[in-house]
């Protein structure tokens, strides 16, 4: 480490060090705690202060959410397929050459997993990848709506929602149970029934994986002193690592057992026991 990186780095701590006494000086016993973790842990599973009228139903914010995320991402691949793709170079730009890497990789993932049978499955996997991905990096916007009650609230995630995590779990599966059943009729139904436990446990890895993010924040919020800066690091450290993993697992997820109950059957040949006695016969020279 250079003289002028070390600088840096001890101007950056020594910042964090100040923030950190200053909050411990000036909010020392002034703190009161407004919630417990109970009920932050209610209000973001089941978001009963929170809801919003919708057309004269009260909904969950995470619904909101998924609507402006869909909005955006229809509204955005339409752009590109009608203005930016006609326009792409045999030599690739930069917005051409991440397109085609995220493409590529997403496609050649389901071929890998599943080389049967794989055209609508590539374009799930990258469809379901995006919407988590751009869906989770939505809440670190902070869009302001109103309530019901007239308060004002940060729009979350939409998968931050359980019932957006299981829609989506169980989405997937569908998938995977279309899959089987076109390419193995009835032992594609079999094959896929065996996975019963692969909605909850998609779904749930999702909303759990997005709720430890809050509650991590949540908890250094939680402590005044910690409470500047941090915070900030801490969101969207959690939020980008969560976008990029939890896209990346559910699509590996899914092509991996969308391949294995699409893989044709092959029916074992029978071997008479003649046959088979013939086969294994020692060789006797006289």
């Amino acid at each position: 480490m250079t003289k002028k990186q070390l600088g840096i780095f001890l101007s950056v701590v020594l910042v964090i060090i100040a923030a950190l006494i200053v909050g411990i000086v000036l909010t020392d016993g002034l703190y009161e705690k407004d919630a417990t973790i109970q009920e932050t842990m209610q209000d973001a599973v089941l978001h009963e202060g929170d809801k919003i009228n919708l057309f004269g139903m009260l909904v969950n914010p995470g619904l909101i959410s998924a609507y402006i995320v869909t909005a955006v991402i229809l509204v955005f691949a339409a752009i590109v397929r009608i203005f930016v793709i006609p326009r792409f170079k045999t030599v690739p730009g930069k917005f051409q050459l991440v397109l085609e890497e995220a493409v590529g990789m997403f496609d050649g993932m389901a071929k890998n997993s599943s080389p049967h049978r794989n055209r609508f499955l590539g374009a799930y996997i990258f469809a379901a990848a995006a919407y988590i991905f751009v869906g989770t990096l939505f809440e670190l916007f902070g869009l302001p709506w109103q309530t019901a009650a007239g308060e004002s609230v940060a729009l979350p995630a939409p998968l931050s929602d359980i019932n957006g995590a299981i829609a989506l779990g169980c989405l997937s599966y569908l998938v995977i149970l279309a899959g089987g059943i076109l390419s193995n009729r009835v032992r594609g139904l079999g094959r896929t029934l065996k996975e019963f436990s692969l909605p909850i446990s998609m779904s749930f890895r999702l909303f759990g994986a997005l709720l430890s993010g809050m509650l991590v924040s949540e908890l250094v919020y939680y402590y005044i002193s910690l409470s500047f800066l941090l915070p900030v690091l801490v969101g969207v450290l959690f939020t980008v690592m969560h976008a990029l993993v939890q896209a990346y697992v559910l699509a590996t997820l899914t092509s991996l057992i969308y391949g294995e109950v699409t893989e044709p059957y092959v029916k074992k040949s029978k071997v008479s026991a003649k046959d088979k006695h013939k086969k294994f016969k020692p060789e006797v020279n006289v």
